[in-house]
């Protein structure tokens, strides 16, 4: 198992690298072994695998098992580790790009603050917009495709409250509904599970967007493909993009809930 062209470098490690190699051995089917197999298997010497396995038992990641060694839960920390150190928008962010290279459109995400929308995940693609936006653009929720989808993801009944929160966007959007108006528009958007947004907030943005949700079916995010007016009709943007875009929430949704549902598995010290 071990490369012994690996460590050409002076601050290359082998001391470290023969250690991976030892829990490496441990496979499905295997759950123990012997010193002389986990030497046979990583081609160290015995007095290096037992050296090996006596500190990574010290440190809780393997105990004796019969004549043999076991790997302990604590070895899970290793990958927890990987799997902590990612947010939601660096999981999210694989399911945008793939999004990106299927329609050639800019897509984005974002959560409702009050009235307004703020973006915090965005793949872009290099296309002239009337509005420029980045991480923490805020526009007003109501005029905007991802924004009648978080507001219509609420209780009806907190709606009204949430808007009467004064925008801090600075921007004016073109549609301004009565309460009548987008009360009607929300229902729309609960009944089909996605909205449209065509040219509401300024002249040349047209966009579809739908919810994101966790493991407890909770809209907690809403993601979308915004394109130019201009370029792509209302047709091509609800036939073609809509269908892709839900299944790339539903891609998002299911690894959040999946990140989520991993134990967090954490020892005081001492062995395992």
């Amino acid at each position: 198992m071990t490369d012994t062209g690996r460590g050409t470098g002076p601050d290359f490690i082998e001391a470290l690298a023969r250690g991976l190699d030892v829990l490496r051995t441990f496979r499905p089917g295997t759950p123990s072994m012997t010193l002389s197999e986990i030497a046979g298997v990583t081609g160290l010497a015995r007095p290096t695998v037992r050296r090996i396995l006596i500190t990574l038992e010290t440190l809780g990641y393997v105990r004796g098992a019969g004549r043999g060694y076991a790997l302990t839960p604590r070895v899970l920390d290793l990958g927890m580790a990987y799997v902590n150190s990612l947010s939601m928008w660096d999981v999210a962010r694989p399911h945008m790009e793939k999004l990106v290279a299927q329609t050639n459109e800019s897509t984005s995400m974002a959560q409702l603050d009050g009235s307004d929308i703020v973006y915090v995940a965005r793949v872009a693609v290099p296309k002239i917009v009337t509005l420029a936006v980045n991480i923490g653009t805020r526009f007003p929720a109501a005029a905007t495709s991802m924004g009648k989808v978080l507001l219509a993801a609420l209780p009806p009944a907190a709606v009204a409250g949430v808007l009467a929160e004064a925008s801090r966007s600075g921007i004016a959007a073109r549609w301004q509904p009565d309460p009548a108006e987008l009360e009607a528009a929300l229902r729309e958007v609960r009944a089909k599970g996605w909205a449209l947004a065509d040219q509401d907030l300024a002249p040349g943005i047209r966009s579809v967007a739908t919810g994101v949700r966790d493991g407890d079916g909770n809209v907690i995010a809403a993601v979308n493909v915004t394109v130019h007016a201009a370029e792509t009709s209302v047709d091509t943007l609800l036939d073609d993009h809509l269908p892709k875009l839900l299944r790339t929430a539903a891609d998002i949704g299911h690894d959040w809930a999946l990140t989520a549902a991993i134990p967090s598995v954490t020892f005081a010290g001492g062995r395992r």
